[in-house]
């Protein structure tokens, strides 16, 4: 009889056992039970696993180290880890064979720690590992991080002949790259006679992982095989390290019509994210259609990597029509998340507080980006005290541990609000270590305030957690030149100097037919800048007319009224919106991502040129985005 799927499931029992009771006194009738379990093995046939068991039983049959082998793979198969750990357990002379199948099975079910206790008792017993054994147990090894005992494995695996394996080889390989240990991985890399692209893959997603993406680099060029995972591991690397113009551009080769590989859900998974650290919308929704005409895009997982990709576009339609095309039964945590964060940076709370208890009406969980997300968007819009019945939420009605990233919210909801002393007793009484982006965010609400004492306070500490970060000096010498006390400011440009730190260059960039145009602040390298300059020198005259009046204390404090308003003219942001409207035709939505927050000055412009050239600007800085149009902005100037 063949043993296959539809066979099993259609035979009855009596019909299964036939060939086995015209054996009855055989000797090899231990080998028939066993086929017959390896026949139901993967095929969820645990019903008829378990009534074949029960016929053992009655029969009073004690297995034999092969047969439980077989049992213990059927069972685990099926989902019952716990059966078929009895009957290991209940072997009373256990087999290498036996021991290989329950190390597998702990291994598949990550009981990582069951896992390497069955080795170290196969050792006991004085059995080898194998190639079937090593791969399972060093699999363990990496999910538990325990390094110095993947070490031992090593050593064991050398002294039984099998560290020259391939498939020992690249699971040590990859053993190594997951603790940390790069070093030790690329020896061993450089020492095997043999490699397969899993060998490579695992190295190359190991220097990735620890952002070594030239040694990455270098070995994807040198590799003599490449597979999907090959270009997907280097796609995703790449994305993961900032590099997504790497990404896009490997990711465009890949989709040629001789390219050697084709991607996959997985790497339009991996690549979406790229498109979203550099805002290049139009880049995303080509890859987006890519998906679509292979039918990739049905998959929840790029569903919802296509969310997050709108969303970091700052296009929040196209994100919400891709999260209500996910089925609600494959709405997982992340994609409830994604859509959470994407209308708290949008500065759509209302949406995102709705979206959160929608989740928690659908029978998801919270976890702590939602409560981030979530408390990100009560604070870039106010909702003081929403925001705060949230976070007592976490822990008394969700269970959610607070950490670092939500007191960080709490400082910035209560400090961008005005309620500096409520900020700093937050800070005062956290339970760990306040941290840069704690006394950043109460920095900024000093400057935003002018309350000079606490913005003192918070810049000394930033000072010493990052002393290279120019801004905070940057922010606070301003502060005191609004003051008058020039002679902190001179001391601080002084230690400037003095610790060698550079100020970060702000800019711009925006993306015009698939291309993007970077601009620094004051630029004049860009072959438009004589027509860029020209439009920005009108500016002023049309937006005075509407009323603006350009707001200085964002400019430099030691020069004249005239050279500070010039300089606010040649600020990135703006040089990119001059070029994106020299060079789109009217009603083009412009989209600009800058590097630094948004001054207060380019704020109040951007929405008198919304109004004056009938334009939707959309502006993604590093806190959020600002949707402007006819003359307002999404934030409500609370930001």
């Amino acid at each position: 009889m063949k043993w296959d799927r539809h066979t099993c499931q259609k035979a009855t029992m009596s019909t299964l056992l036939q060939p086995l009771r015209k054996s009855s006194q055989s000797p090899i009738q231990p080998l028939l039970y066993a086929a017959v379990f390896k026949s139901f093995t993967g095929k969820n046939l645990l019903k008829q696993g378990q009534q074949l068991h029960a016929h053992i039983t009655l029969r009073g049959l004690r297995p034999t180290g092969f047969l439980a082998a077989k049992m213990v793979a059927m069972y685990a198969s099926s989902g019952d880890i716990s059966s078929a750990s009895l009957i290991f357990h209940a072997a009373k002379n256990p087999t290498p064979i036996l021991f290989n199948s329950i190390i597998r099975a702990f291994s598949l079910y990550k009981l990582s720690e069951e896992t390497l206790n069955v080795f170290t008792q196969m050792r006991s017993w004085g059995f080898r590992g194998d190639y079937f054994t090593y791969p399972f147990v060093l699999k363990s090894v990496s999910d538990l991080y325990f390094f110095q005992f993947g070490k031992g494995i090593h050593g064991l695996s050398m002294k039984d002949g099998l560290d020259i394996d391939l498939y020992v080889g690249t699971s040590l390989i990859d053993m190594y790259v997951k603790c940390g240990e790069l070093s030790d991985a690329r020896k061993l890399f450089d020492e095997m006679p043999f490699r397969d692209v899993s060998s490579w893959n695992a190295l190359i997603s190991g220097y990735m992982r620890d952002g070594a993406v030239n040694l990455a680099r270098e070995l994807f060029e040198e590799m003599p095989l490449r597979n999907i995972v090959s270009w997907t591991s280097m796609i995703s690397g790449y994305t993961q390290n900032g590099f997504a113009g790497e990404a896009l551009q490997l990711f465009d080769i890949m989709s040629m019509e001789d390219s050697e590989v084709e991607p996959n859900w997985v790497t339009v998974m991996s690549v979406l994210p790229a498109c979203g650290l550099s805002s290049a919308l139009e880049r995303g929704k080509m890859i987006h259609r890519f998906s679509r005409e292979r039918g990739l895009d049905s998959h929840p997982s790029v569903q919802t990597a296509l969310v997050g990709m709108y969303a970091k576009c700052g296009s929040l339609p196209d994100a919400r029509w891709c999260f209500d095309r996910i089925r609600p039964n494959e709405r997982n945590l992340v994609a409830w998340n994604t859509m959470i964060t994407a209308y708290a940076s949008n500065g759509r709370c209302v949406e995102s507080i709705s979206t959160f208890e929608d989740m928690i009406r659908s029978g998801i969980h919270p976890d702590g980006i939602s409560f981030t997300g979530l408390l990100s968007g009560c604070s870039h819009s106010g909702l003081v005290d929403v925001g705060l019945r949230y976070f007592d939420s976490m822990s008394s009605i969700y269970f959610v541990e607070r950490k670092h990233e939500h007191y960080a919210c709490i400082v910035d909801l209560l400090g961008r609000a005005g309620r500096l002393v409520e900020a700093y007793d937050v800070i005062c009484r956290m339970p760990m270590q306040p941290g840069a982006s704690i006394w950043g965010s109460l920095l900024s609400a000093g400057r935003s305030h002018r309350n000079l004492e606490i913005a003192e306070l918070a810049a000394k500490k930033l000072f010493v957690l990052e002393p290279e970060n120019s801004g905070n000096y940057v922010l606070l010498s301003n502060m005191y030149a609004e003051a008058g006390m020039w002679e902190e400011v001179d001391h601080l440009r002084a230690l400037l100097k003095l610790q060698c730190v550079k100020k970060s260059p702000g800019c711009s960039w925006i993306e015009i037919n698939g291309k993007a145009h970077l601009f620094l602040g004051g630029d004049a390298s860009h072959e438009q800048t004589k027509k860029i300059y020209a439009l920005l020198e009108e500016l002023p005259e049309k937006m005075r007319a509407a009323g603006y009046v350009p707001d200085t204390s964002f400019a430099l404090h030691d020069v004249s009224e005239e050279e500070k308003e010039h300089s606010l003219i040649t600020h990135s942001e703006k040089l990119a919106i001059a070029f994106g409207l020299l060079n789109t035709s009217p009603g083009t939505i412009l989209r600009v991502t800058k590097n630094l927050r948004i001054c207060g000055d380019c704020h109040t412009a951007i929405k008198f040129i919304s109004k004056i050239y009938g334009r939707e600007i959309v502006v993604r800085d590093v806190n959020r985005f600002h949707h402007f149009t006819e003359g307002s902005c999404s934030c409500g100037d609370y930001w």
